[in-house]
């Protein structure tokens, strides 16, 4: 006898995979992509530092004696050669977080550039009005419901109909990639192997493949859920190998890069990932060369660095960026901390970086060149950076369709034409 499963049976099913849900804003019945698919243009990982990262201790102005009155207990020690307690040179005047040294020979091989006092143009101190407005693309405007992604996705001038073709690390779906497109929002790659037990996954197969015959409108998603748990069950992580000896620590970030690189080398249509980092909140006991802050950012520069050994010779189809919300403030407070600020910083990372180089405009540190109550002032809107990997890497040229009124974007030449 054939068990036929309700609309709450199915959602009771639904629960038993974890942190793996397709969450569409409308779902149309799709075929699988078959394996072998890559997307037209490069896949884009996009890595939100959340909680508002301070720019300022991780990408250091250290030729600007200002920094250090401003900071006078929580500045970085400008470098010194053979001491790895102190900042790490970069051009002689920038220079990188002790911490963040992994990332340095990516920046010697040209394969990573930072872009600093950057941000949006609006001036919200508001942790949640300032995520809302950069993965819109829409600083100050709520206007749109869709994200900045999401509409990169649906204006794409090519199909791609694989379940996998944007992917929300995490288990829950990041504000970016709202819109039209079905997003697949996991935790992991072995929540489709149901921890090994084969007997459970061939049941709930079964299970799924009922859903096919209820009639409903709620088919598609039962169909589409069957074909990415198929996809990712054959992907194992157990006996994984990272190319070019590399490490990933051992951390939820660390965790989910590695899972990117896997499915990116399945081949399965993925062209979006996006992953989140929480806890860049520094209001309290910051830490300089140890601390809440230092680990972020050693744990964020291993795993990046690992992520691109790992791609090997397909790191030329991948860009990663890093974004956070806003910097923190110039002067350090009371508590060893850094309050809300203005301008911060973004890493880029690929294949076809012009890197080995710090873009922008740096508007300095002085009162007369300070934001607002004494921030960092921004003089690249991020829009310029996404546009640039928007047009020059991800094969889109509808700049305008997923930043309305923005058309007069700057391209600062971070990336090669692909």
């Amino acid at each position: 006898m054939t068990t036929k499963l309700s609309r709450r049976d199915f959602l009771k099913l639904s629960a038993t995979l974890g942190g793996f849900a397709l969450t569409p804003s409308w779902m149309p019945r799709m075929s699988f992509a078959p394996q072998g698919v890559e997307p037209a243009g490069d896949i884009l990982v996009v890595v939100f530092l959340r909680g508002a990262m301070d720019g300022l201790n991780a990408v250091i102005p250290h030729a600007e004696s200002r920094y250090y009155e401003l900071r006078p207990t929580l500045a970085i020690p400008e470098p010194q050669t053979g001491n790895d307690q102190s900042a790490i040179d970069l051009d002689g005047f920038f220079s990188l977080h002790p911490s963040l040294r992994p990332l340095k020979d990516l920046w010697d091989e040209s394969a990573l550039a930072i872009i600093h006092a950057v941000g949006s143009p609006d001036s919200t101190h508001s942790h949640f009005d300032a995520q809302d407005y950069m993965e819109r693309g829409t600083p100050g405007e709520k206007n749109l419901t869709t994200g900045w992604i999401g509409r990169h996705l649906q204006s794409a001038p090519w199909l791609n109909e694989s379940p996998f073709r944007a992917i929300g690390m995490g288990g829950i779906m990041q504000a970016s990639l709202r819109g039209p497109i079905p997003v697949t929002t996991l935790t992991s790659i072995e929540d489709f192997h149901l921890q090994g037990r084969t007997n459970n996954l061939a049941q709930l197969q079964q299970n799924m493949a009922s859903l096919y015959s209820l009639g409903s409108n709620f088919d598609s998603i039962a169909a589409e859920t069957f074909s990415a748990m198929n996809a990712l069950s054959q992907i194992d992580t157990s006996t994984y190998t990272p190319e070019g000896e590399a490490t990933y620590p051992e951390t939820d970030f660390g965790m989910a890069l590695q899972q990117v690189a896997q499915i990116a080398k399945a081949e399965i249509g993925m062209e979006v990932a996006s992953i989140d980092i929480g806890g860049w909140d520094t209001h309290n006991q910051q830490g300089v060369l140890d601390g809440t802050m230092p680990a972020l950012l050693s744990g964020l520069a291993s795993a990046i660095s690992a992520f691109y050994r790992d791609l090997g010779e397909r790191a030329k189809r991948v860009t990663l960026i890093t974004m956070s919300e806003f910097g923190r403030r110039t002067y350090e407070n009371g508590s060893g901390g850094t309050d809300h600020g203005h301008g911060n910083l973004m890493f880029i990372l690929g294949g076809n970086v012009n890197g080995g180089k710090v873009y922008g405009e740096w508007p300095g540190l002085s009162a007369e060149n300070l934001y607002g109550p004494g921030d960092l002032a921004v003089t690249t809107d991020f829009r310029d950076v996404l546009s640039e990997v928007l047009l020059k890497r991800l094969a889109n040229p509808n700049q305008q369709n997923v930043f309305p009124n923005y058309a007069n974007w700057k391209d600062l030449g971070i990336l090669k034409n692909g």
